[in-house]
C-alpha cells in the first residue's frame, strides 16, 4: 500500500491539505501517524499559508485507532506517537480545519480535537467509544474541555455515545455544518470566504493566541492522562478483557460485575 496520508496544496498554494488515505476506515495506526507527522514537518516552516485542512478519502473520516496497537508493550509507543502528532497539529503556522464526513471515532476524533475549527456534514457521527472497551481516551479527555464545557465533554468520555454533526454544532464542537454529501462544496466556500484572502502573518499570530487553552491541555493534562492510562488502567483486568472481546467479536465479561455488595 502507498502512503497512508498525503499532502496537497490548493487556493494558489495558500491552503495545505492533509488527507487520510486508507479508506474506508482510515485507521489511525502508528504508520498513519508517522505519515501525518512527516507531512506536518513539510509545512512547519511555511509562513505563506492561510489554512491547513485535515480531511479524509472515502465515506468516513476515521473509525479510530488500531485496537491491536493498544496491547501491553505497544500502547506506550502508540500514545507517545499520538501525543507528538497532536502537538505538531497544534504547532502548525496557520488555522487548522478538520473536515468530517461519516464516522469520526476514537483516535480519529482526537485528531479533530487538536484542530482549531471543524466543519462536518450534519449526519456525520463523532464519538469516543473507548469506555465500551473498558478504557478511556487520554487525548479526548484532555482536549475536549479545551473545546467545550467540562460537563458536556464528560458525556462523550463517560458514555461512549456518538453525536451527529448537527448535535456537535449545537454544543460548539463543530463550527460549520454541511449538508449530507455537501462537505467538499461547503469547505471550499468557507475557505474562499474566510481564509484564502487573509493575511498569513495575521492568521499565524491569531492562532497562537487562540490556541492557548489547547497548548495548556497538551502540556499539562495529556501527560497526566497518559500516565494514568499506562501505569494504572492497563494493570486492571478489564482493560485487556475489553480489547480481547472486541477482537474476538464477543461481549466483554467485566471482572467486578459479579461482586456481591
Amino acid at each position: 500500500m502507498g502512503a497512508k496520508a498525503r499532502l496537497e496544496y490548493t487556493h494558489g498554494g495558500r491552503v495545505a491539505r492533509l488527507i487520510l488515505n486508507t479508506p474506508k476506515a482510515n485507521i489511525v495506526d502508528r504508520a498513519m501517524m508517522a505519515d501525518l507527522s512527516s507531512r506536518l514537518d513539510e509545512i512547519a516552516a511555511r509562513r505563506d499559508l492561510c489554512a491547513v485542512v485535515l480531511e479524509a478519502e472515502g465515506p468516513h473520516f476515521s473509525f479510530g485507532a488500531s485496537i491491536e496497537e493498544h496491547m501491553p508493550g505497544v500502547i506506550e509507543g502508540t500514545l507517545a506517537d499520538l501525543g507528538n502528532l497532536l502537538r505538531k497539529i497544534a504547532a502548525t503556522p496557520a488555522p487548522t480545519i478538520a473536515a468530517v464526513r461519516g464516522q469520526c471515532l476514537g483516535g480519529g476524533l482526537e485528531l479533530v480535537l487538536a484542530c482549531d475549527l471543524v466543519i462536518a456534514e450534519k449526519n456525520a457521527s463523532l464519538g469516543l467509544p473507548e469506555i465500551r472497551l473498558g478504557v478511556f481516551p487520554p487525548a479526548g479527555a484532555a482536549l475536549l474541555p479545551a473545546r467545550i464545557s467540562a460537563g458536556v465533554a464528560a458525556q462523550l468520555v463517560l458514555t461512549g455515545t456518538s453525536w451527529t454533526g448537527a448535535r456537535a454544532e449545537s454544543h460548539g464542537l463543530v463550527a460549520r455544518l454541511a449538508p449530507e454529501g455537501g462537505l467538499a462544496a461547503a469547505l471550499e466556500a468557507w475557505l474562499a470566504e474566510e481564509f484564502a484572502g487573509r493575511s498569513p502573518d495575521g492568521l499565524r499570530h491569531a492562532v497562537a493566541a487562540a490556541r492557548r487553552p489547547l497548548h495548556r491541555a497538551l502540556a499539562e493534562d495529556l501527560p497526566a492522562m497518559e500516565k494514568r492510562y499506562i501505569n494504572e488502567l492497563m494493570k486492571e483486568p478489564d482493560a485487556m478483557e475489553g480489547i480481547h472481546a472486541f477482537l474476538e467479536k464477543r461481549d466483554p465479561c467485566w471482572s467486578r460485575t459479579a461482586e456481591k455488595p
